[in-house]
């Protein structure tokens, strides 16, 4: 049996950010499908199949990676939509921003998030930080369909 790769969503509008996500993601053994929205209108539409998505057949996120700094709808705004969404609330939420910031933190707990990663300034961190994302989410939980 082939497995088939699990369905991530990274909602990050910085390409270095996104471009080392994606290459430590490349590298597990364990199948991962990205897809990627740079804002938070872009990925309330891409989750709602609504906009430029209305007609796209991609398969519903297993987890999204939500930067919480984005232009227009913040990462904040994006969560709460999500986690608010009876279509939409069962897929789990990990925050990877840059911000420490006590108020953000609690308000994205307060939300539903399922996690919350300070994104680290040391590339080795980088990707042992990574390296434990993909463990958990992708082979140690089993995620909704």
């Amino acid at each position: 049996m082939i497995a088939r790769p699990t369905p991530l969503l990274i909602v990050e509008d910085s390409n270095e950010d996104f471009e080392a996500l994606q290459r430590f993601l490349r590298r597990s053994s364990t199948p991962i499908s990205i897809q990627r929205c740079i804002s938070g209108e872009q990925a309330l539409a891409f989750l709602n199949r609504t906009g430029d998505y209305i007609d796209q057949i991609t398969p519903r996120p297993g987890l999204i990676v939500l930067d919480l700094n984005l232009p227009g709808t913040d990462g904040r705004e994006v969560l709460r939509q999500i986690k608010q969404n009876k279509n939409l609330k069962s897929i789990p939420v990990v925050v990877f921003t840059t911000s420490s910031n006590p108020k953000d933190i609690e308000d994205c707990y307060q939300f539903g998030v399922n996690s919350y990663i300070v994104k680290p300034i040391n590339f080795a961190q980088l990707k042992r930080d990574v390296q434990l994302l993909v463990d958990y989410w992708f082979e140690v939980t089993t995620l909704p369909n």
